[in-house]
């Protein structure tokens, strides 16, 4: 069959396509913006690219051919809008947030100072060398490691073979082991 000779997929009846959407939204709202929010770390743009992420996939989930899930598809659409952000603000990465904004965030539990205090040391060193490994390697560890994607759904989303996606998430998990063992810290991962 040649390159003319392709069939356009066929379009998704409209109730069909809003019963998609609408499970889309139903599902992954709140997920679909902690993802955004982990790859760029500012709530109002997080929010806004989330968004965006939804009101792209309503555009075109006429053509939806389900040759991903339909999650996989969203989140696809989402990283890319992240990657776009990142390209355009990379100084937009990081950024401090009020006392107030981390007042709104305290846990109801009590907490030993002193664990509170190492978890922050933990958790800062863990961001440090996380934004210290490539790109490439970070995404697949967020993707599957935090985001709970198999590996070929974070495959789909990336447009690469899951061989690569092993791959990389071992080297990213064998950079930080290395890395936080020097620091003294045993990883169990």
């Amino acid at each position: 069959m040649s390159t003319d000779d392709a069939v356009e997929p066929t379009p998704l009846p409209r109730a069909e396509q809003e019963k998609l959407f609408r499970h889309l939204v139903d599902e992954h709202q709140k997920r679909l913006y902690r993802f955004v929010l982990k790859n760029i770390g500012h709530a109002d743009d997080a929010a806004d690219i989330a968004q965006q992420a939804f009101v792209e996939a309503a555009k075109a989930i006429a053509t939806f051919r389900g040759e991903s899930e339909l999650s996989t598809w969203l989140y696809g659409i989402a990283m890319n809008l992240v990657r776009n952000y990142l390209s355009r603000a990379p100084h937009r990465v990081h950024q401090f947030e009020s006392d107030d904004t981390l007042a709104e965030l305290a846990s109801e539990t009590t907490v030993d100072p002193r664990e509170q205090v190492s978890g922050n040391q933990m958790m800062a060193h863990l961001q440090r060398e996380l934004a210290a490994l490539p790109d490439d390697m970070r995404e697949v560890l967020l993707l599957v490691a935090v985001e709970e994607l198999s590996y070929e759904d974070a495959a789909i989303m990336l447009s690469i073979p899951v061989g690569t996606v092993r791959s990389r998430l071992f080297r990213a998990r064998a950079a930080l082991r290395d890395r936080f063992r020097r620091a003294g810290v045993e990883l169990d991962f």
